[in-house]
């Protein structure tokens, strides 16, 4: 059945009293002015604040969904998709950070050139990304260009906007934290969706960050290397295959010369674990193209 032709937007909340009026506010006079039919879709994850009494004493005709229990940033992200009536969805954070003002934009770009998905690149004149988060951001993105192939201006934005039947084709695999972005980015460029980054400023946020730096940025890393192996699994066992056949040609050479023996028992070791990781990096590159 094909879907209704319109946008949909998901601003997943918690504890976000200090902005979220101010941002539904914008966001039903941006979404005013637009010709397409739309929808706003408000995901109250588990809010233990104000937010869920602001939220239900509103006049503003948007679609409240509420969590009883915190289940993660993606997971609004997602009950929002599947309760969402257009064939666009976009979302966009509650927190008052990106210029939702760009949305029709956008979307105009999105509709007229037919891309897959459009990403607001956080990579305008006026950027207030706290310093805490930067190396860790720079490392990811460097990861995630390797391994896509593709040079990636922001990984992890939060305002973008997807075919729906794109995000549902990658439902199961989507994480339930702040993760999400970065998955749902890494899915479709090594899938060759045809995506679009437009530069946008980033606005200092109101309240707190719910980003825990040192744990989320292991768990961005465990994601952008399980998509991959996902995708394109040579992409992460041939390195790490040639790696140890290179560290077994060192011990082998370094013994040989500099030692009374060659060192076999870890020169075999190496050599036999270099040789495995790379036959199952074969097998799960055939499972991959056999299962698209």
């Amino acid at each position: 059945m094909e879907k209704e032709q319109g946008l949909s937007i998901i601003v997943p909340v918690y504890n976000e009293e200090k902005a979220i009026l101010k941002t539904l506010e914008h966001l039903k006079e941006i979404t005013g002015t637009m010709d397409a039919n739309h929808e706003i879709i408000v995901v109250n994850d588990g809010s233990n604040d104000n937010t869920t009494q602001i939220l239900r004493d509103n006049k503003l005709g948007f679609q409240l969904i509420e969590h009883e229990i915190n289940r993660g940033y993606g997971a609004a992200i997602k009950r929002g998709i599947q309760e969402s009536r257009y064939d666009i969805v976009a979302i966009t954070d509650a927190d008052g950070t990106y210029p939702n003002a760009m949305i029709p934009e956008l979307y105009g770009e999105l509709k007229q050139h037919d891309y897959d998905m459009v990403v607001g690149a956080r990579t305008g004149i006026k950027v207030k990304i706290p310093m805490i988060r930067r190396p860790a951001k720079w490392f990811l993105t460097k990861l995630a260009n390797y391994l896509t192939e593709y040079k990636i201006p922001d990984l992890n934005s939060g305002l973008r906007l997807i075919k729906k039947k794109e995000v549902e084709q990658f439902m199961k695999i989507l994480a339930d934290g702040f993760s999400f972005t970065i998955t749902i980015t890494m899915a479709l460029l090594t899938n060759n969706k045809r995506i679009k980054f437009v530069s946008i400023n980033y606005s200092e946020r109101e309240g707190k960050s719910k980003i825990k730096p040192v744990r989320d940025t292991l768990n961005f890393i465990q994601i952008i290397i399980r998509t991959v192996i996902y995708f394109n699994p040579l992409k992460i066992f041939v390195p790490v295959s040639l790696i140890l056949f290179l560290a077994s040609s060192i011990v082998f050479i370094y013994s040989a010369v500099f030692m009374s023996k060659i060192l076999e028992t870890t020169v075999i070791a190496l050599l036999m674990t270099a040789i495995q990781i790379l036959a199952i990096g074969m097998i799960a590159d055939l499972i991959d193209k056999r299962n698209p």
